[in-house]
């Protein structure tokens, strides 16, 4: 792997707006409006060629970057069409009758980005893989429809962050002719983006966005679109009723409700390990007060099509809520691949950033302060935990993240001062490396705590730092950031002309989801992550495009990539593996070994791990070893006692009681006489409770919210008892890894070539039967397939003499020895 591929040039052209007069009577009163990269004095004297003898023709007035904050670009263009709509007279060319104070107005509004925010110039159609969603997604629906009318419709689309989500929902409400869409959504930072492209773009022409519905007027012929958020819409009145503004909400028959962000959805206990690291005030403000789980069974809307958006859907797809014919996906590794195999021009992933992960192991005088843990591992919270608040705010081990700073600039380490003596180039520091310096610009560190930011913040000021002392520290974190959405304009205010200038931003929640920022192509991971959720949200930040159109002012097709690679920096290895395992594993349903999706994924995200001597990359099965090097026994048999391995949400159950032969196969199990009670009572109560919580009685005294949630303690008890005689049975199947000698990875095979008498006897079930219940995903095969085969791979290890690359080998035993004999 050649450093060159993985750390390309990250170009920073200076474009710049520029107007002059000229002395010639017949221009007085005028101003000519220009634009170019290149010196603006050269740029004017070219279109004089040479000077004439009465001296200097011209004057120039202004020049100005052509880069707004966010990293984006206007042109010279943009500045006379705004002229012209304004009403100034335009005699010829690039001429315009109007003051300095004018073009400088003009500007202006166009770097705020809000002066053709009303008009509609967008025509850009769908990419391939949006065709696709919303072929599979409509096909769907349509076949749903006409085989079950009575019944909702449910969809995933499991599609990496920068996928266009917004784009492509509108085109499927536009070919199923919707006209009443609710976009429900659990973070509500993403409402600027779901404006956006309908006030832009021309295929939404008479559409309306609407942040609330409070009367039942609708045009025929609009299509209304109504953001809201889930802590909004599900909020109740002191007395437990719908809120006022939201009951006309709640009495409309929408044709299709979208979650977005629905991995916070897809909750089952708690989703507060999803807003790692905000503070409690915070959380509170996001969740709403006093606003029960989310239960899609019982979400009180109504609609015939559910449609539910997200990048990391790890839980959705874990749960086995959603069966394949009902998921599209679109991963990074899809992404990329797309890319790198387009045939012909106008290649629509040109501009996506390909990821690289660079990993560094610690040296042990810095880790042995922060090791915590069943296995005594390297703890960053710790390493960073901080006291104190604002200026005051002080590192705990300030003198070893001075060391780790000093680091990260290849300062403090021997061993890295061998390699280049030697010629090693290899080992790469993120400030240290021209490669990367160009590139890291702007980067994002995400931090433990508020405290942490500002702790950091400090320590980046104090003089022994003077080369950060270049960069402009933001302090992303704490309500005086602002909530939500509200704290990306300070830090787009601060990066100014994000071509010239240099930025770190601070956070410990803020902007990791909802937001994207050009100009961030780094991203600091500087704490513990539980979820793979949030980091993989918070790492795909920085692949959001920056690219400059017509940067010479000569082409309009000229397209200049900013920033063809963005970079993961992670300083707890294992951890970092992992939840590229996870990712590349758990997001990839197709039914191929682990090591083989995980090959497929690093493919498209080169991954280099700095060992504490040299920094060298890292392949599929390396990967998986030390994702897994922190396992034990016990923790993989704990996987068959855990709860997702079984499905019984109410759409399998729903198959489960259509299925007289499945229904049958299971009632055959001890303990599953009364299963079809069972689940009539749990389905029909759901749809009970969805009824009622759609009215609006409920402002008196409450007693009606009380039978609810008298109600959905019912189901759930229910439902609990399914799972648990289902984990009862899933319990019995690792037994039959120890009874064959089959080695394959998928559950299928480990069953199916067993003894069928032997496999009726242990479980009740036929091998037929097992696998009809499989089809109707009653247990979740991918989870199975992962649990079997990270235990015969935490085996292998222990097997390692039975190599058959090793003819001839004593094995010792308990109380003798014995000879191979191969």
């Amino acid at each position: 792997m050649k450093l060159e591929s993985i750390f390309p040039e990250h170009p920073r052209p200076d474009v710049k707006i520029y107007a002059y007069s000229d002395n010639n009577p017949n221009y007085k009163g005028l101003l000519k409006i220009g634009m170019t990269e290149r010196s603006v004095e050269e740029r004017i004297k070219e279109q004089y060629g040479t000077l004439r003898p009465f001296g200097v023709p011209y004057k120039i007035h202004l020049i100005e970057s052509a880069i707004r904050n966010d990293g984006s670009s206007f042109r010279d263009k943009d500045v006379h069409k705004l002229l012209i709509q304004n009403g100034f007279q335009n005699p010829g060319g690039e001429w315009f009758e109007c003051k300095l104070s004018d073009v400088k107005s003009a500007i202006s509004s166009l770097r705020s980005g809000h002066a053709f925010s009303a008009s509609r110039t967008e025509t850009y159609k769908m990419r391939p893989e949006q065709e696709e969603a919303v072929r599979k997604t409509r096909g769907y629906f349509e076949a749903e429809k006409a085989s079950r009318p009575n019944v909702p419709a449910h969809f995933l689309w499991n599609e990496k962050m920068r996928f266009g989500k917004t784009f492509a929902t509108y085109q499927l409400a536009r070919q199923m002719k919707w006209k009443r869409l609710l976009v429900v959504t659990f973070k509500p930072a993403v409402q600027a983006s779901w404006e956006e492209d309908l006030s832009r773009h021309v295929d939404f022409e008479k559409w309306k966005f609407v942040t609330n519905v409070e009367t039942k007027s609708y045009a025929e012929n609009d299509v209304t679109v109504c953001f809201v958020s889930f802590q909004d819409l599900l909020g109740k009145t002191k007395n437990g009723g719908v809120k006022v503004k939201n009951k006309e909400i709640h009495r409309v028959n929408w044709d299709c409700v979208v979650f977005d962000e629905y991995h916070y959805g897809a909750w089952r206990d708690s989703s507060q390990d999803l807003f790692e690291g905000e503070s409690k005030a915070e959380v509170s403000e996001l969740l709403g007060k006093d606003i029960e789980i989310f239960d899609k069974n019982t979400f009180p809307i109504k609609s015939d099509h559910f449609l539910y958006l997200s990048g990391t859907p790890f839980r959705a797809l874990q749960s086995g809520e959603f069966i394949e014919e009902q998921i599209f996906n679109w991963t990074y590794s899809d992404e990329q691949s797309a890319k790198r195999n387009w045939i012909g021009n106008n290649n629509p992933y040109t501009l996506m950033p390909t990821m690289a992960l660079l990993t560094y192991q610690m040296p042990e005088a810095l880790t042995s302060i922060a090791q915590k843990g069943e296995f005594d591992e390297f703890d960053l919270n710790e390493f960073f935990n901080a006291d104190g608040e604002g200026s005051e705010a002080r590192f705990k081990h300030q003198d070893s993240v001075q060391s780790w700073l000093n680091i990260i600039r290849g300062m403090e380490l021997s061993s890295f001062y061998d390699n280049l003596r030697s010629g090693n180039r290899t080992t790469v520091f993120p400030f240290s490396q021209t490669e990367l310096l160009s590139a890291l610009q702007h980067t994002f560190w995400f931090m433990p705590s508020i405290a942490s930011c500002n702790a950091m913040a400090n320590l980046l000021k104090q003089k022994q730092n003077k080369f950060f002392h270049d960069y402009e520290i933001i302090v992303a974190a704490g309500t005086r950031a602002g909530l939500g959405v509200k704290a990306l304009r300070p830090v787009l205010t601060a990066m100014g002309n994000p071509i010239k200038t240099k930025s770190i931003t601070l956070s410990c929640g803020k902007l990791t989801t909802g937001v994207s920022v050009k100009p961030w192509s780094g991203i600091f991971m500087l704490r513990n992550l539980t979820t793979p959720e949030t980091y993989f949200q918070a790492a795909f930040r920085v692949q959001t495009p920056w690219y400059m159109t017509n940067p010479s002012g000569n082409d309009p097709n000229d397209i200049l990539n900013l920033k063809p690679t963005c970079y993961v920096f992670d300083f707890a290895p294992s951890r970092a593996l992992s939840q590229i395992m996870d990712y590349s594993c758990r997001l990839n349903t197709d039914l191929i070994s682990p090591e083989k999706k995980v090959d497929d994924f690093i493919k498209f995200l080169p991954i280099l791990a700095f060992d504490g001597s040299s920094m060298l990359p890292v392949n599929a099965e390396q990967l998986l070893d030390i994702a897994m090097s922190g396992t034990s026994a016990t923790l993989l048999a704990k996987r068959w006692e855990h709860p997702s391995l079984v499905n019984v949400d109410n759409e399998t159950l729903q198959r489960i009681l259509e299925n007289p032969e499945a229904l049958s196969a299971l009632q055959n199990i001890e303990g599953f006489r009364s299963l079809n009670e069972d689940i009539t009572t749990i389905i029909s109560k759901t749809s009970n409770i969805s009824k009622a919580q759609t009215t609006d009685e409920g402002d008196d005294d409450g007693d009606d919210d009380l039978d609810i949630r008298k109600e959905k303690k019912e189901i759930d008890s229910l439902r609990k008892q399914i799972q648990k005689k289902l984990i009862k049975f899933a319990t019995r199947i690792p037994i039959f890894m120890y009874l064959t000698d089959y080695r394959e990875q998928t559950l299928q095979d480990v069953i199916t070539k067993l003894e069928p008498d032997l496999f009726l006897k242990v479980t009740g079930l036929t091998i037929a039967d097992f696998e009809l219940l499989v089809s109707l995903d009653v247990f979740n095969s991918s989870l199975m397939n992962d649990a079997v085969y990270k235990f015969k791979r935490y085996e292998d290890s222990s097997l390692e003499y039975l190599n058959p690359r090793n003819t001839r080998q004593n094995v010792g035993l308990w109380s003798t020895i014995v000879e191979k004999d191969f």
